[in-house]
């Protein structure tokens, strides 16, 4: 590739990661300044990235006749770009190796990028800056066409699947109210594991890193507002090999992995799981802790640019005979579903509950229980043109 063609490249080699992922983003002048910072001048590595627009996931013999490079070389390009998080280049469960493009975002460059801990270099900054241009400007183009955009938010998959605290605060078990028998759940449907500890159990490679999102917000000189901890970014299995060889994270023992899902809910952040092209029969991937200041998915939605879509099996139901009104759980909740009425007790908006459990953690009378049954959350982003 001659050294004319550079800038085109590496233009169509950005606009090739944009239109990755859940969360395409247009093509813009951040979007090439972040490859521009993580893929530099290397141009052949650029020229894989493009090679991508065959297909998100290739095998090394497509991606090798994609590209022109011969195998070995397709591969060495292939593990370079995984160190810099644009790469997914573990073997699949029949022994495979499988190449995938990373998207910007749920999950991939820009939550590899700062779950390691921060250097505070300029690079993050500059890193952090492009990237909340980018979500500004997607927000602009949501705004821009509302109307036209809700069509297709509403046949948006998960983006995630909430795992509900199961324990109060004083660490008694939260109530559940069984699924009403009179619903009928279609027998292909298989129930995702409901507690973090079964899913620690599942996985012998769990991996742990920062909050990705907590961190950009840290450099870019700001902080969580609930004062959250921040190494509870957690992976498993060949997720957990990926970000632990790139140095995006590191190992840790299942009992580990519980003491910090511990800490996080007692600092009551929300256990949200993903799972491959949300398929939530596929084993789960990763967990992020959230705290409804620095979350991404929310904060995507809060802003106007994004829905909140989220799978759950749980909701809030308050017992108004229990509750005194102190308004705890309004305080607490990451969707403000729940709140003190002028009656003083607490209602909550079943469309807007993602069964989290936060309330029911926190509640001081334990006045709150989880009621069974698979739901999808679905929330516009507000309207604010």
């Amino acid at each position: 590739m001659e050294k004319a063609s550079a800038k085109d490249l590496l233009t169509r080699a950005t606009g090739v990661v944009c239109r990755q992922g859940m969360v395409p983003f247009p093509l813009s002048d951040a979007a090439v300044g972040i490859i521009r910072i993580v893929a530099g001048s290397e141009q052949d590595e650029l020229a894989l990235i493009c090679a991508f627009e065959a297909g998100a996931s290739l095998t090394l013999d497509q991606l090798s006749a994609a590209s022109g490079f011969d195998p070995d070389k397709a591969e060495r390009l292939a593990d370079a770009l995984a160190k810099k998080g644009l790469v997914f280049n573990q073997p699949s469960s029949a022994g495979v190796k499988v190449f995938r493009l990373m998207p910007f975002m749920i999950v991939g460059l820009m939550e590899y990028l700062f779950m390691g801990e921060l250097t505070g270099s300029d690079e993050e900054k500059e890193l952090a800056r492009l990237f909340e241009q980018m979500v500004g400007q997607l927000r602009a183009q949501t705004q821009e066409n509302y109307e036209q955009m809700v069509p297709l938010f509403e046949k948006m998959k998960a983006t995630d699947r909430t795992v509900p605290l199961q324990n109060t605060s004083s660490g008694k078990p939260v109530t559940l109210i069984p699924v009403d028998k009179g619903i009928t759940v279609p027998d292909e449907v298989i129930l995702p594991s409901q507690s973090v500890d079964e899913i620690i159990d599942k996985f012998d490679d769990i991996a742990v890193g920062y909050c990705f999102c907590r961190q950009r917000r840290k450099a870019l000189g700001g902080s969580c507002s609930t004062d959250a901890p921040g190494l509870n970014c957690f992976t498993f299995g060949k997720s957990a090999r990926y970000t632990s060889a790139q140095g995006f994270a590191r190992k840790v023992s299942k009992t580990e992995a519980r003491q910090i899902m511990a800490q996080a809910e007692d600092a009551g952040l929300v256990h949200k799981a993903f799972h491959p092209g949300s398929r939530e029969e596929r084993l789960e991937t990763s967990i992020c802790n959230c705290c409804k200041d620095c979350c991404d998915t929310m904060n995507l939605w809060r802003s106007g640019t994004t829905p909140l879509v989220n799978s759950t099996y749980h909701l809030a139901v308050v017992d108004t005979g229990g509750c005194t009104g102190c308004g705890t759980c309004e305080e607490l909740c990451p969707t403000e579903a729940i709140r003190v009425t002028n009656n003083g007790t607490a209602e909550v908006d079943d469309m807007s509950c993602f069964g989290c459990g936060v309330c029911a953690r926190f509640c001081p009378e334990t006045a709150i229980s989880l009621k069974q049954g698979l739901r999808r959350v679905f929330i516009l982003p507000p309207r604010l043109r």
